[in-house]
């Protein structure tokens, strides 16, 4: 008797179910199985919830809705992006839908109504299904159900939160909303979901690294770039590049990159300028990973070779980005990062002559910025978090020393037009910090090494390149 062993076929003829976004069937390269949304899973979902319902006033109702679309033209959209705190609780990218967290409900989910033209003209579209199988929704209904049950959530409630930011008159212009609003029951609901979102878990973490990874080397790839293609506009669109070819689906914010005088103007925005020779440039750039942002800044010379007025400036924006990384650490807080920052800066620009009276109201026409923000979902995120609050284990913020000094100063000449920031991303640790940015150079020998011995040499594969600098750039990332 012959016994004949047959290997199945790494086939099946099941349909793997569209959700409207990305899963673990559908893209098994970026999801693992378990996971809601690229490195969360679900069990970290639920944990977030019970986590804000532990902060929600007992017989409190939370109404979070999704981010609008918004329009470019009549028939156009703007790239959707969700909203942090309906992402950060439900793991939905797509719009059109209404969380709600409550004591006896859980996470409600009212999802959009689908109809066979919209299937055809936009994909598939998350349903009452996918809120309970994807999204591990406790209740899930239709928009249309919206009035009835929400309404009646509303009513046995003592007190109502929501999201003012995305509020939407689905639910803003119920009854039941309006009365609780003019009985003074209805608070923003961000105080709670920016203080759950503030101390990142391991798995935010790990998605904040490669965020921050995937910016690093663009920019320093852009760096080399920027020798042979001096234009603002040039090197928006190569960081851009850089980053998509890594996996990051969009940009934190629009790059500023503002050759001479335009790096002076803090948010610059146009990038439509050549930048002459002799000039410096300032990229202040940073990418979106699976809903966490990146955000990296660097000052250099495509030229090559710094100035003697540029040296001195940027020694010293350079040496108070160091000494402020060394503050960094549980119990510190942004406030008092700062409150040291201006007392460096403010010496050092008397010493340098460009300040002349020392006053806060002529400092703050050199730099009126802060030294950094927090981090996370959004790019200054968790904003209802004081710069007052002492730093935790597990908090992300920047740190961002910079000089603007516009063409019309009125100081020593030398200096006029000269914009300078040096800006990196800090995961406070248990011990101290790490330096999450640390691999782009900002020491001045290391930027001229990198831009005239590299730059030649754009041949060279990239990852060599970056494996280049950084083992050979002398930076302690963590303390």
């Amino acid at each position: 008797m012959v016994i004949v062993v047959v290997k199945e076929r790494a086939f099946s003829s099941r349909t793997v179910r569209d959700v409207g976004q990305p899963t673990a069937s559908t893209h098994p390269q970026l999801l693992k199985k378990g996971e809601i949304t690229p490195g969360i899973s679900s069990e970290e979902y639920i944990w977030r919830r019970k986590k804000l319902l532990e902060l929600l006033p007992e017989n409190a109702l939370a109404i979070v809705a999704s981010a609008p679309v918004k329009m470019m033209t009549d028939v156009v959209p703007y790239t959707f992006r969700q909203d942090a705190d309906y992402l950060y609780i439900t793991g939905c990218q797509q719009p059109g839908g209404i969380a709600v967290l409550g004591h006896h409900c859980g996470l409600c989910m009212f999802m959009p109504e689908v109809t066979s033209d919209d299937v055809i003209w936009q994909g598939e579209i998350a349903g009452v299904d996918a809120a309970l199988g994807t999204f591990k929704a406790d209740e899930a209904y239709l928009m249309s159900a919206l009035d009835k049950i929400l309404s009646r959530m509303i009513g046995s409630s003592s007190q109502l939160f929501h999201n003012v930011n995305t509020a939407d008159s689905s639910y803003v212009n119920l009854e039941a909303f309006q009365k609780a609003a003019n009985s003074g029951k209805v608070r923003d609901f961000s105080v709670y979901t920016h203080e759950a979102r503030w101390i990142k878990s391991e798995a935010e973490v790990n998605l904040m690294r490669n965020s921050a990874s995937i910016a690093s080397q663009a920019l320093l790839l852009t760096m080399l770039h920027s020798k042979s293609f001096p234009n603002e506009g040039m090197l928006s669109a190569k960081f851009e590049y850089e980053c998509k070819m890594r996996g990051a689906q969009r940009m934190a914010f629009n790059p500023v990159v503002g050759g001479g005088s335009n790096g002076s103007v803090i948010h610059y925005a146009r990038n439509d300028q050549k930048i002459q020779d002799g000039d410096l440039v300032l990229m202040d750039v940073g990418c979106e990973l699976h809903g966490y942002v990146s955000d990296l800044t660097r000052t250099w010379p495509p030229c090559g070779r710094f100035s003697s007025v540029h040296e001195e400036l940027y020694g010293l924006i350079l040496e108070t980005n160091e000494e402020c990384l060394r503050l960094c650490k549980p119990g510190t807080s942004i406030r008092e990062i700062h409150n040291y920052s201006v007392h460096k800066l403010r010496k050092g620009f008397k010493e340098l002559g460009i300040l002349k009276r020392d006053q806060p109201q002529s400092y703050h026409l050199l730099n009126p910025t802060s030294i950094g923000h927090y981090l996370g979902m959004d790019v200054h995120d968790c904003c209802k978090i004081s710069y007052d609050v002492p730093l935790k284990p597990g908090v992300v913020i920047t740190i961002e020393p910079g000089v603007y000094i516009p063409s019309s100063f009125d100081g020593p000449e030398r200096y006029r037009g000269i914009g300078i920031r040096i800006e990196d991303e800090v995961l406070i640790t248990e011990s101290g910090y790490e330096v999450l940015t640390g691999s782009v150079p900002k020491e001045i020998r290391h930027l001229e090494s990198l831009l005239n011995n590299l730059s030649s040499g754009m041949g060279v594969e990239t990852h060599n390149v970056i494996k280049h600098f950084h083992n050979s750039v002398d930076i302690a990332s963590s303390r």
